[in-house]
């Protein structure tokens, strides 16, 4: 349940016939690149998949290996140590961690932390495990709820979950699956040549098991395109 931050800012919109203009908020999500710009892992493009003008899933899924590589390869501070660093500068749950390649290059681990009803999303820097910056949002949409509920009696945090996940290849992404009744961690590996896993990770024995969920999804998706 990756969140987004969001920020609020104000945009003047003139009234046709009042000729006057009003403020209005609009939301959109969270852009990190300010914390990006300041982190010691910049990657170059020729490292980054880019797939202007093929279409083909090969060719896609090349992309993807390349530059799921070349992040794993940059990235010397473990999920596990991202959110260890998130935690000791923001108390609180830690409930996801994500490495993420801005736009800019920029490379970060985001960090989720829930205290209360208050968001916390803190960058860490993949290269040095320094706190790069973080922003804070009010719960608003009932997910602090249901994070709470999902947690209760749990024995398996999201450190503890990087770190089984971890067995399997190089963890870049934990976060809670709080949907439906099989509530788990889930966490994403890449293995030495690129190649993305997903996985399940129980809240209370740690056991780690495959995800399957996601290719069930996408071969449903497939099998409606068909009709």
């Amino acid at each position: 349940m990756k969140r987004n931050i969001v920020i609020a800012t104000v945009a003047a919109i003139a009234l046709v016939g009042g000729g006057t203009a009003s403020a209005l908020a609009v939301t959109g999500d969270d852009d990190s690149s300010a914390a990006a710009k300041k982190s010691s892992v910049q990657l170059k493009d020729a490292d980054r998949g880019d797939d202007r003008g093929d279409d083909r899933d090969d060719s896609e899924d090349r992309n993807d290996a390349k530059e799921n590589t070349a992040e794993v390869k940059a990235a010397k501070v473990t999920a596990a140590d991202a959110i260890k660093a998130a935690l000791a500068d923001k108390s609180g749950t830690a409930v996801s961690a994500e490495l993420d390649d801005e736009d800019n290059g920029g490379l970060v681990w985001d960090v989720d932390l829930l205290k209360g009803d208050t968001w916390h999303s803190v960058q860490v820097d993949p290269g040095t495990g320094k706190v790069l910056g973080s922003h804070t949002e009010k719960d608003d949409d009932g997910d602090a709820g249901r994070v709470a509920a999902a947690l209760k009696g749990a024995s398996v945090n999201a450190e503890d979950a990087a770190k089984a996940a971890a067995g399997k290849g190089t963890v870049t992404s934990v976060d809670l699956d709080d949907d439906g009744t099989a509530k788990a961690w889930e966490a994403e590996t890449s293995g030495a040549k690129g190649a993305e896993s997903d996985w399940k990770v129980d809240l209370q024995s740690g056991t780690v098991t495959a995800d399957h969920s996601d290719s069930h999804d996408d071969d449903s998706d497939d099998n409606d395109s068909d009709d």
